[in-house]
This record gives structure tokens, sequence and C-alpha cells, in this order.
């Protein structure tokens, strides 16, 4: 046989038999692999013949292939069930604020009122201390009683009034004529006057408390305030945000209740209905049993219509679970004679059973407080005198005129 054609079919032969060797060649399993499918009760994403790879990292001490690689020991945790959330930790709930009784309150904002009011006592026992009282005597202690915002009926009939026990009793004796001005002030501030807050449970539902005023007098700060004095009595309190026009105000309020564990009743929609609110706090108020429901409303313009009939609108439609208890104007003393304008139109379109008097100290010249019941023929049944979170307490008329005379 020709020697090419030997060397030709050697050389194909060789080339067949290379060709065989590598395409019977199998790959070999990659480090980390089961060698076999998984079983039904192996954990991995899919429990049934996937060959995913192992949760552990790779290692370069692969002994050969196919065989396994020795390893530490490590401790077998529990198998978990791939369908349980396990969930974090919950945050633990910050510590609630204990708020001050209201009676130790009380003896610390006479103490303030008498020091921011030290002019307007001062004043007027130094004119009524005088040997000789003449009528520019007489006319300068009424002008100090107008410039206290006493009001110029009040003002004239107290003045009137302590004409005549000095002329009749005859006294210059600086510790009488004191005595005198208290006990005459203390009758125009009316002490007879009812000042409880209607915050009871009554009939098995809760008492109902609405909170009324124009902008900016602090009407949200002082329905937190007045929830902290009630916390403080161990009444549970519920808060209604109903002021939906000014966008913090829920959110101000919220704060106020967390802070000593009241819940707010909110919406969480801008300009939502202030009535539906008010409806719902009140309901939720009844289904948890608290003692009172605080509904805090929107700034009212006392010039605005429709937000005053809105203002009505609130009442009637919580009217229709339970009766409105306790509608508290707030008032800031240091608009003076101007709160007695607002007082007026708020008394129409709702029945007002308090005043809740804020900012009585700096300008406030504490007569407003007389000129106001007078008014409306309802007490002052709170006054704020600080920024403080329990810078609020139930009104005295002793101790009121006590420190203005201090």
């Amino acid at each position: 046989m020709d020697p090419i054609i030997l060397i030709s079919l050697a050389s194909v032969l060789l080339v067949g038999l290379v060709l065989l060797v590598f395409i019977d060649r199998r790959p070999k399993r990659p480090r980390g692999i089961y060698p076999t499918t998984r079983d039904a009760n192996d954990p991995g994403p899919t429990g049934t013949g996937s060959t995913a790879v192992l949760d552990r990292p790779e290692t370069d001490d692969a002994g050969p292939a196919g065989t396994a690689v020795a390893e530490p020991e490590a401790p077998v945790a529990a198998p978990v069930p791939a369908t349980d959330v396990v969930e974090a930790e919950a945050p633990t709930a910050p510590e609630l604020e204990t708020p001050a009784p209201a009676a130790g309150r009380l003896a610390r904002l006479r103490a303030r009122l008498a020091k921011s009011n030290s002019i307007f006592g001062k004043g007027l026992l130094a004119l009524l201390s005088t040997d000789n009282i003449t009528d520019d005597v007489w006319d300068e202690v009424e002008e100090t009683l107008l410039l206290a915002d006493l009001g110029t009926e009040p003002t004239m009939e107290l003045v009137d009034n302590l004409r005549e026990r000095v002329t009749v009793e005859g006294s210059r004796d600086p510790q009488q004529v004191k005595a005198m001005l208290h006990e005459e002030l203390v009758k125009m501030v009316d002490p007879t006057m009812d000042r409880r807050l209607d915050a009871s449970r009554k009939e098995g539902r809760p008492a109902v408390m609405m909170v009324v005023g124009v902008n900016g007098v602090g009407k949200t700060t002082t329905v937190g305030k007045i929830g902290r004095v009630l916390v403080a009595e161990d009444r549970t309190v519920v808060f209604g945000a109903a002021d939906t026009f000014r966008a913090a105000a829920a959110e101000q309020l919220a704060t106020w209740g967390a802070r000593v564990g009241v819940d707010t009743v909110r919406s969480h929609e801008d300009g939502a209905d202030p009535a539906s609110v008010a409806f719902e706090a009140v309901k939720t108020g009844i289904e948890q049993e608290a003692d009172v429901v605080i509904v805090d409303t929107a700034g009212r313009l006392q010039n605005k219509a429709n937000l005053m009939d809105e203002l009505g609108k609130i009442k009637r439609v919580i009217e229709k679970q339970a009766a409105v208890d306790e509608v508290l104007l707030v008032l800031d003393a240091t608009t003076g004679q101007n709160g007695l304008a607002q007082a007026k139109v708020f008394a129409e379109v709702v029945n007002i059973t308090g005043i809740a008097l804020t900012k009585l100290d700096g300008t406030a010249k504490g007569g407003i407080v007389v000129a106001i019941q007078r008014e409306l023929g309802v007490p002052v049944k709170l006054v704020g005198l600080g920024e403080g979170p329990d810078d609020l307490a139930p009104f005295n008329a002793e101790g009121f005129v006590e420190a203005l005379l201090d």
C-alpha cells in the first residue's frame, strides 16, 4: 500500500480518537453544588430538584472531583418555615409625662400673676392711701382701672363703692384701704359663679367639650393643656382634631395627646369635613368609655358668616350622638376690650359655658376678667400665664384678686 495513503489513514484515526475522547469528557461539578437533586424536605427556593448554590462561601480547599470537602462542624440552627415572617422588635414606647396637679399650679400661677400685675395693685393702693383723697385722686383711680381693661361700667361701679366706703369709714390706713379694695374687687369678679369644668361621664357616655375662638388665640395649645389638667385628675380623655383648615393643627394636637397617653381622632386629608371628624371623635369616646371628649375647632374670623355657620354645624352633628356639655371660648387677654366683640359673636352661634383666658401676663391688665364675665354672663374657668405645658390652671376669684393687690 502506498505509504502516503497509510500515513493519511493513521492521521484520520488519530484525529478521530482525539475527538472521541473530548466529546465523551463530562464537565466537573462545581464546588458547592448538591451532588444530587434536592429532596422535598431540603430547604431551598423551590424545595424540588433544584441545583442552586449552597449559601456558604467557596474555598480553595476542594479535594478531588466528586469528593466532599471536610469542613469544621457548625451548630445546626432549627429550620425556619419559609412562610414565617420574623418581625423586628417594636421600639420601646416613650415614657409618658406626668402633668402637674392642679392645686400646685394655682399657687405658682398666682405668684407669677402678682409679679406681672404689681403696678396695678400698688398704683391703686398708693392713690387710696393718701391723707387727702380729692376728686383728682378719684379720677386717677378711675383711669388706672380703665387702663387695666376693667371696662367703663365696672370701673364706675367700683369707684362709687370705694368712695362711699372711704367716706363713711374715714380710714386712711393702707391695710384697711387694701381690705376694702380687695372686698370690692372680689365682688366684681364674683366668687359665686360655678367655675368647674363639665368633664365627667353622665348617663353612660363621656362629657363632650368644644373649644372655640378666633385665629391665633392658642386654641389647640389650650386643648392640649386642658387634657393635661384632666389626666392629672385621673380622667380618660379623647381629643378630636376638627381644625382641618390649619395644616399643622392635627399633628400639633396629636403631639400634645401622645405626651400624656391621650388618643387623638384626626383626618389625614387636608380640608376634610370638620363636623365628620368631631362626630368620629365622640363615637370613639363612647366606644372607649372615656370620661371626656375635647373637640378642637378651627379659628373662626368673627366677621365670616359661613365659617361661623360651620361652627354651628359641628355642634349639631355632635349632638346626634351626645349633648355638648361644655363650650369653652378661648380669648387672648392681651387683646383687652377687642376680645369682647369676639365673645359676643361666638355667643350668638353656640351656647358658651365658660372662658379660657390665655396670656394673662405681661401686657395683660387683669381687669378683662371682670369685663368679659359682665358681658357674657359666663365665668372665666381657666387662666394661662405662660408657655409651659402646665401653665394653665382653674381660675379662682379670691386668689386672682390677692395676686393683683400683692
